[in-house]
């Protein structure tokens, strides 16, 4: 008896070339309604925009989960709860040698570290954000640690230039492609180029920036370059640098110092020759976690007589800027990025709504129906993975500090507990707070075997990393970023990318709703250069409300979505301009 396939008719399949499709004239600027002067500074017509008054923040009990605003640089002096190393290599014992890192006061010298790159000594961190955690790196081996660092290589793009450090500038044209394609979802940026045809905004701006290298910060960086200005870069988190992409940078022109894995003092090097550059003095510093904020103020606080500005795009480095405010030492005005609608209510929500899942899936392939969830904070961050991760059929329990966000979290139907109360029977453990020690070794130590840790925070402060560096635990690298921390009865816990920030550390983010922070970034920096003596004092600023619709706009027409206008009887009515704000400051969303 045979069997007979018949085959498969494929003309009724209608196959299109994506990548042939031009964008929709919609996309363009003329879509969207007039917004007068909006690339050069607010209408002189509107109010005055206030400043946001200097915060005096407690930071005994203030609620930082919510809007996550305990600073995680206020720490002891000694250094003594976070430091941090890169990846290497895996031994039985995990070694506890210890470096200090110090300040060029303290006669630091970048040049002076081992010739041997197999095995880098653990180092203490200078209680910042990005760097400061143990890392895995001295107890186990891996072959990558035995390549050539990038500091060591003599590196040159296609014109002759040789001012950038990356891994392999040879991967340019994979990063040009990714590029490429985050190009076709970040319509607003694309938008502000086609205009910028015409006029440079930022023409003589020279702008040091330290982000996250990915290929949607690129997008942005490259719309920077074609607004007028010139832009040194470095990256705000050792974990999450694309190497094909800073290639690609470098390959372009821009002057990138940064690579996936960077050691700690790989790190602070990197930004030290983005402004240490004979003949080149920044005037705008674009930030995310306050790093290079912190730097040019501890080594070269005489370049702050030329900035005109920082623009600020995280909770953790804002809140920095509301002490430097607080102590009278915020010496030029700043824009706080992070708590303008189109970032805190896109960014942070939509964006870890999806990242979430995508991580803990890259990492533990595990399934969610079912599993059992402690998420630590219920602000915008804590909203996206609560939400997420109940659609997947997981039983979500939420800890808080804030009454209101725990009210918020209550009728959204999550079980509000303390960690204490549910460390032993869950199998992740999720931090969004942005504050300190909220998973300690106490908590590690009760938990179940096989329970998965990890942040999603900016800061890797939330998860005491450093308390599992003790001779008694032993740790496995499973995969990167994945290590099994053992205990001596055999117990294992699953930590994720050594508690830094996991979606960026072992996943990638949703380029569409990066399209919408980056958008507010480049609009800052161009209000700051651009606005007038005088407008700005030396304190921080919310975005004006004006710029936040403005960057709505741009990207309505990606859903074909059409605005309803107001008529000049409903404008009276409401007493609003036709044109927008459409919402006073305080208003809430």
């Amino acid at each position: 008896m045979s069997v007979q396939i018949a085959p498969v008719k494929m003309a009724d399949m209608e196959l299109r070339d994506v990548k042939s499709e031009k964008p929709p004239e919609s996309l363009s600027l003329a879509a969207v309604p007039e917004v007068p002067a909006i690339l050069v500074a607010v209408s002189p017509t509107e109010p005055e925009i206030s400043p946001i008054p200097a915060l005096s923040l407690p930071m005994k009990g203030a609620p930082a989960s919510a809007m996550k605003r305990t600073d995680p640089t206020l720490r002891p002096k000694d250094g003594g709860d976070e430091a941090g190393s890169p990846e290497g290599a895996v031994s039985e014992a995990p070694r506890t040698v210890k470096k200090q890192i110090q300040f060029a006061d303290q006669k630091r010298e970048f040049n002076k570290r081992p010739t041997k790159i197999g095995r880098r000594s653990l180092s203490r961190s200078i209680s910042q954000s990005s760097t400061d955690s143990y890392s895995s790196a001295a107890s186990y081996t891996d072959s990558s640690d035995d390549e050539t660092s990038p500091r060591d290589k003599q590196q040159k793009n296609s014109k002759g230039s040789s001012d950038f450090c990356v891994k392999n500038i040879k991967q340019a044209e994979f990063g040009r492609r990714e590029i490429e394609i985050a190009e076709q979802e970040m319509p607003a940026l694309m938008a502000l180029r086609k205009r910028a045809q015409g006029e440079k905004p930022l023409a003589g701006a020279k702008i040091v920036g330290c982000t996250h290298i990915t290929a949607q910060t690129a997008v942005l960086i490259e719309t920077l370059g074609a607004l007028g200005a010139q832009c040194r870069w470095a990256a705000c988190n050792i974990y999450s640098t694309l190497n094909e992409v800073a290639a690609a940078l470098a390959e372009n022109g821009v002057a990138v110092f940064s690579w996936k894995g960077e050691s700690e003092d790989d790190f602070w090097w990197c930004i030290d020759r983005c402004v240490n550059v004979e003949g080149w003095q920044p005037n705008m510093i674009l930030d995310d976690g306050g790093d290079l904020t912190h730097w040019i103020y501890k080594k070269y606080p005489n370049m702050f007589k030329k900035i005109k500005g920082i623009v600020e795009e995280s909770v953790t480095g804002v809140h920095r800027l509301y002490q430097l405010s607080k102590a009278g030492k915020l010496c030029v005005p700043a824009m706080n990025v992070n708590d303008s609608v189109t970032k805190q209510k896109f960014d942070n929500l939509y964006c870890c709504r999806e990242s979430i899942l995508d991580g803990l899936k890259r990492t533990t392939d595990m399934m969610f129906g079912g599993k059992q969830v402690v998420v630590c904070g219920y602000g915008e961050v804590g909203k996206g993975c609560c939400a997420a991760l109940k659609a997947m059929g997981s039983i979500v329990y939420v800890t808080e500090i804030d009454p209101i966000c725990a009210l918020q979290a209550c009728m959204d139907g999550f079980r509000l507990v303390k960690l204490n109360e549910v460390i032993r029977q869950v199998d992740i453990v999720i931090t969004c707070t942005g504050n300190k020690n909220v998973v300690t070794r106490e908590h590690l130590d009760r938990m179940k075997n096989g329970c998965i840790v990890c942040n999603m925070g900016h800061s890797n402060t939330e998860i005491d990393v450093a308390s599992l560096r003790t001779p008694e635990l032993t740790w496995e690298r499973v995969r990167s970023q994945v290590d099994h921390v053992i205990w001596p009865d055999g117990k294992r816990m699953v930590l994720l990318a050594e508690g830094r920030l996991l979606n960026l550390s072992c996943s990638t983010v949703p380029t569409f709703v990066l399209s919408i922070t980056a958008t507010t970034q480049a609009l800052a920096l161009i209000e700051l250069y651009n606005a007038p003596e005088g407008r700005y004092k030396q304190d921080v600023y919310l975005l004006p409300k004006k710029m936040d619709e403005y960057v709505a706009s741009l990207h309505l027409p990606t859903f074909d979505a059409h605005l309803t206008e107001l008529s000049d009887e409903q404008a009276k009515y409401l007493g609003l301009n036709k044109n927008g704000p459409f919402k006073p400051n305080y208003y809430r969303y």
